[in-house]
């Protein structure tokens, strides 16, 4: 070929690329990436709960390449924690990360979809929101406030709570200020205790004042890590009120229903994965810090007598009597769960209630 017609036709070539080049949207990749704000109401970098809303954030801009950007707010660093709900109904962010039984003021269905008293433990809410119905009444619930909701985490059984005197009865219950919220401050208050809703970061305070003379919070491991030992030694156990506490991954509805289905199911796989390597992480990190507390912080490690969660669960059922009244939608959804409760129940009762019993007998666990 005529070296003079190769370079004139490569320069027509390489003209035509420029051009196409400066023709194709520039922004193409940046107009394909979603900005997304995430507030929360868990302390920045709190064990479990923050930690874990930290992880799914990284997770969901990893799982994308970047192309889905999560800008993570810890609580009061955009708003107040139990100003979330708001922030993201009205569109202001796009995700929250929280428990929804925070939001029982607006409507008491939210608690179900994280603890309510004598309710699920893990594998069964698991099973509920999955192919019981639960996902179709927590989007209708949701969906009337303009939210989307997916499971993003779980702590498992709760520990009962932190307190100054022995509970050896439900008299020893009245007139206590504990901080409990959720249905489980119900409950309390049936029995006379003042229940008082604390987010996470101002318990110690309240605890260490006096203010309360009791509280719940989560388990071992996030309580050794609040200190709580400092102020009360009495550590009950089993908590009535939350027996697999379900986190929440809360999205603008409109803002959802925009995305594109991929986008949508990558949400889900991220958030979903998260709900499973959340409950992993305290199964894994419970038991030794029990250990330590007991042997260092001289805690002392009781047991809620029968009589006592007898008292618990009748309050619960008049709580749960109130709650049905409310509406057709938490009808509904206490049938729901009640439905499930037995089935599942009665199931595990057979399978791991037994195994576990079996298994602890023969290796000598208590």
């Amino acid at each position: 070929m005529n070296r003079r017609k190769f370079i004139k036709g490569a320069a027509v070539a390489g003209g035509a690329t420029a051009v196409a080049a400066s023709t194709f949207p520039a922004p193409a990749i940046a107009k394909d990436r979603i900005e997304i704000a995430m507030v929360t109401t868990w302390p920045r970098d709190f064990p479990g709960l923050g930690t874990g809303a930290q992880r799914f954030a990284k997770r969901l801009t990893d799982m994308t390449d970047g192309r889905m950007q999560v800008k993570y707010y810890a609580a009061g660093e955009r708003v107040k924690p139990f100003d979330s709900f708001g922030e993201v109904a009205s569109g202001n962010a796009q995700m929250y990360h929280a428990a929804d039984y925070y939001w029982k003021g607006k409507h008491p269905g939210w608690n179900y979809f994280t603890a309510v008293p004598f309710g699920f433990v893990c594998s069964e809410i698991n099973a509920w929101i999955n192919f019981g119905g639960g996902q179709e009444l927590w989007d209708e619930l949701a969906g009337s406030f303009g939210l989307k909701c997916l499971p993003c985490g779980n702590t498992g059984v709760q520990m009962g709570g932190w307190f100054r005197k022995e509970i050896n009865s439900a008299q020893d219950l009245k007139g206590l200020k504990m901080r409990i919220p959720g249905l489980g401050g119900d409950v309390m208050a049936k029995l006379g205790a003042s229940p008082v809703s604390l987010p996470g970061g101002q318990i110690y305070e309240n605890l260490m004042s006096g203010a309360i003379d009791a509280t719940e919070w989560v388990g071992p491991w996030n309580d050794a890590y609040l200190k709580f030992y400092e102020a009360a030694k009495f550590y009950y156990y089993p908590g009535m009120h939350e027996p697999a506490s379900m986190l929440s991954l809360g999205m603008n509805k409109s803002w959802w229903e925009s995305l594109s289905s991929s986008d949508q199911l990558t949400i889900k796989a991220a958030s979903h994965t998260e709900n499973d390597v959340m409950m992993s992480e305290y199964n894994a990190k419970n038991g030794s810090s029990l250990d330590k507390l007991i042997r260092e912080q001289g805690v002392q490690l009781k047991r809620f007598n029968d009589d006592v969660y007898d008292s618990f669960g009748e309050a619960a059922e008049e709580v749960f009597d109130e709650l049905r009244q409310h509406s057709s939608l938490s009808n509904r959804i206490h049938e729901s769960f009640a439905t499930t409760r037995k089935d599942v129940g009665h199931w595990m009762n057979i399978s791991d209630q037994e195994y576990l019993t079996q298994r602890n007998r023969v290796l000598g666990v208590t």
